[in-house]
């Protein structure tokens, strides 16, 4: 498949031209093993109501210390931490860890996009570390009618401008409300989260699941500015009885899926930690990946995707 547009960015810059990974960015890509998907909490629950019941292994403070040995143990160095709630308190935080700590490479942060004045709030957080954005999408009733909002669409193509990314997050049947929006938001990167969410828990007793999401995300794979993290798939199973054989095996169907519609070139590996550990650890998830990239990729892809595809996207060093 093709290669995708990369923005032209370097870290520290914003903006600049688009242009395509050449086989010379493919042999530097990878040099950092990147997470490009993670979150860190000092846990209230007034603060994350949608850590519920069951979910008490979420209901401590997740710091990098506790993150670090995991991601040695995988041989990542780097990480991108996103947003867990909406607040423009959650950026602060983010970037407080990240400004001290050179593995955190960048922050995806909330901020209120429809805002007047964003460009003033944003120069507000002087971090060249914020390289993105992200708000909850798929907890809006109308998901469509969010991202049609007419100050949204300012903002984000205001953030495509100066070059920071979108992160967008839905569920898999909230996907072909987003796909006029992505169509439209082209002059910069939008990140898919968690390859979209498909319903893996329905894969089984639902003959269409699969085929419905395939065919949404197919649709976003074809706009050459998308790109899609290969994360968070554990939780979209059954998580609460625990991750099966048949689980990882409609994972890996997913993971083909994500190759077919995205190409090799703009796919990225993510954690989804801690949220992960309601299903699976840490290690579980990133063999899930290594093992299924191991049998479909060449080297060069697999640099991308541990690392490459999320320094260009996000414009960090690889």
């Amino acid at each position: 498949m093709a290669s995708p547009p990369v923005a032209g960015s370097g870290c520290g810059e914003r903006g600049g031209e688009w242009r395509h990974v050449t086989a010379e960015h493919e042999d530097t890509m990878g040099a950092v093993r990147i997470d490009s998907h993670q979150h860190f909490w000092r846990y209230r629950a007034a603060d994350y109501p949608w850590i519920g019941a069951g979910m008490g292994v979420l209901a401590h403070d997740y710091l990098p210390d506790a993150l670090w040995p995991l991601m040695h143990a995988q041989a990542l160095g780097a990480s991108i931490a996103v947003q867990a709630r909406a607040g423009r308190d959650e950026t602060a935080f983010l970037l407080d860890l990240a400004r001290d700590d050179a593995r955190i490479a960048a922050v995806v942060g909330w901020e209120d996009l429809g805002a007047p004045q964003l460009a003033d709030r944003i120069a507000e957080w002087r971090s060249p570390k914020l390289r993105g954005f992200r708000h909850q999408v798929q907890d809006e009733a109308d998901a469509g009618a969010f991202v049609a909002d007419p100050g949204l669409n300012r903002g984000i193509a205001w953030l495509q401008a100066n070059g920071y990314v979108y992160d967008v997050l839905v569920f898999e049947r909230q996907l072909p409300a987003v796909r006029a929006f992505c169509a439209r938001q082209d002059a910069h990167w939008l990140v898919l989260d968690h390859v979209g969410k498909p319903a893996l828990a329905e894969f089984e007793r639902d003959e269409t699941a699969f085929a419905r999401w395939r065919a949404a995300l197919r649709e976003l794979g074809a706009m050459p500015h998308v790109a899609c993290k290969l994360s968070g798939l554990v939780t979209e199973t059954d998580w609460r009885r625990g991750l099966r054989a048949q689980d990882v095996r409609h994972i890996e169907q997913c993971l083909d899926a994500a190759l077919d519609a995205f190409g090799p070139q703009r796919l990225m590996f993510g954690s989804d930690w801690p949220v992960c550990l309601l299903a699976a650890s840490y290690d579980e998830v990133a063999s899930i990946v290594e093992r299924w990239a191991e049998s479909r990729l060449s080297a060069a892809e697999r640099n991308a995707l541990w690392g490459g595809t999320a320094a260009q996207c996000y414009g960090v060093p690889a």
